[in-house]
C-alpha cells in the first residue's frame, strides 16, 4: 500500500485573543487544504486551553472537509462510556471525520493531584478503558469487571460512522509500544524526534508479529512544533520554556525554526523513518501571529509534500 503523507496543524495553548479570532484561523486551515486540526488534552491550567472534546464537537459543526483529532487524550482521566459514547457523537455528527488518539497523559500533569488520580495507574487504567471502548465501537454489550473499571450490560447508540474507527496511540516506552501493538489502529508520536520515531515504528512493528495484527504502513505518525523566523524573535525562548516545563526535556531539536525548506527537511527525515502523518503545532502568540504562520506553512510548505510525495490512488 502506498504510504499518504498528510500535514494536520494543532494547538496546545489558546493564543488567539477570542472565539472569532479562533474560528478565522479554522476557517483558513480548511479553505487552504490542512488535513487535520488537532487538540490538546489538558483539563487543569492556569493558562487558556480548550477542552478537547467540546473542542471537537464544535470543529464537527464548523467544518465540512477537515478531520480532527485529540493528540492525545488522557484516558486514565476519562470515563470510559462516556467517552466512547462523545467520540461516536462526533463521529457520526461529522461524517466520519474523527480521529481519536489516546495515551496514559503525562506523570507531570497538574490534573492527577487535582483530580485525586494516582499517576502510577495510569496504564493500567487505560489498558482498560482500550479494551472497553473498541468493544463498546464495535456495538456489543459490555459486561467487564476490571481493576477500574465495573459495567454491566454497557451499550451506545449510534455507533460510530466511520466502521472501523481509528484508535491512535500515543506513547514511546515498552508499555506504549506493547499497547500500540495490541489496541491501536496507528500510532501517533509526540516530542519523538525522527530518529526516536524510527526505533519506536520498528519496535512496534516487532510487537505487531507477536500479536497478529497489522497497523497500515502510513498510520505512523509525528509531531512538531514550528516557527518561520530565527531563534532570536520574540517569544521563542517563552515557547521553549514552556515546552520544559510540561515535559521535563529539553527544548533542543524538538522546535524548526527557520524557512519552508528547514521545515521540509524535517519531515523527509521522519518520512525516511517510517511517518507519514504531521501534527505541526505553530510557535506562535497572538491572532496575527497564528494567521501569518499558518498562512506561510498552507503556501510554502503544503504544495512542495504535495510535489515530494504525491497521493496515489
Amino acid at each position: 500500500m502506498a504510504r499518504r503523507i498528510a500535514i494536520g496543524l494543532g494547538l496546545m495553548e489558546f493564543p488567539f485573543s477570542g472565539a472569532a479570532a479562533f474560528w478565522r484561523w479554522v476557517d483558513l486551515c480548511e479553505q487552504g487544504g490542512v488535513d487535520s486540526l488537532w487538540q490538546t488534552d489538558r483539563i487543569v491550567s492556569r493558562q487558556p486551553i480548550l477542552e478537547c472534546m467540546a473542542t471537537l464537537a464544535a470543529l464537527a459543526g464548523r467544518t465540512r472537509r477537515l478531520k480532527f483529532g485529540v493528540n492525545v487524550v488522557s484516558l486514565a482521566m476519562r470515563e470510559p462510556v462516556l467517552l466512547a459514547k462523545q467520540c461516536a457523537t462526533i463521529d457520526m455528527l461529522s461524517e466520519g471525520r474523527l480521529l481519536p488518539g489516546f495515551g496514559i497523559g503525562s506523570p507531570l500533569a497538574p490534573e492527577w493531584a487535582a483530580l485525586g488520580l494516582e499517576p502510577k495507574e495510569r496504564g493500567r487504567r487505560t489498558d482498560e478503558a482500550l479494551e472497553i471502548i473498541a468493544r463498546l465501537w464495535r456495538g456489543e454489550t459490555v459486561t467487564y469487571e476490571g481493576r477500574h473499571n465495573r459495567l454491566r450490560e454497557a451499550s451506545i447508540s449510534p455507533l460510530p460512522v466511520q466502521p472501523d474507527l481509528p484508535m491512535w496511540i500515543g506513547g514511546g516506552s515498552e508499555a506504549a509500544i506493547r499497547r500500540t501493538a495490541r489496541y491501536g489502529t496507528g500510532w501517533q508520536g509526540g516530542p519523538e524526534t525522527p530518529e526516536e520515531a524510527g526505533a519506536i515504528v520498528t519496535a512496534i512493528r516487532a510487537a505487531l508479529r507477536d500479536t497478529g495484527r497489522e497497523i497500515d504502513e502510513d498510520h505512523y505518525g509525528a509531531a512538531f512544533a514550528f516557527r518561520f523566523g530565527g531563534a532570536d524573535d520574540p517569544g521563542v525562548a517563552r515557547f521553549r520554556a514552556a515546552y520544559e516545563r510540561r515535559t521535563g526535556k529539553s527544548a533542543d531539536g524538538r522546535f524548526v525554526i527557520g524557512d519552508a525548506a528547514a521545515i521540509l527537511g524535517r519531515i523527509a527525515a521522519y518520512v525516511e523513518m517510517g511517518i507519514s502523518k504531521f501534527i505541526l503545532r505553530p510557535a506562535a502568540g497572538d491572532d496575527a501571529e497564528m494567521e501569518w504562520q499558518t498562512r506561510r506553512l498552507i503556501e510554502e510548505v503544503l504544495p512542495e509534500v504535495a510535489r515530494l510525495w504525491p497521493r496515489s490512488g
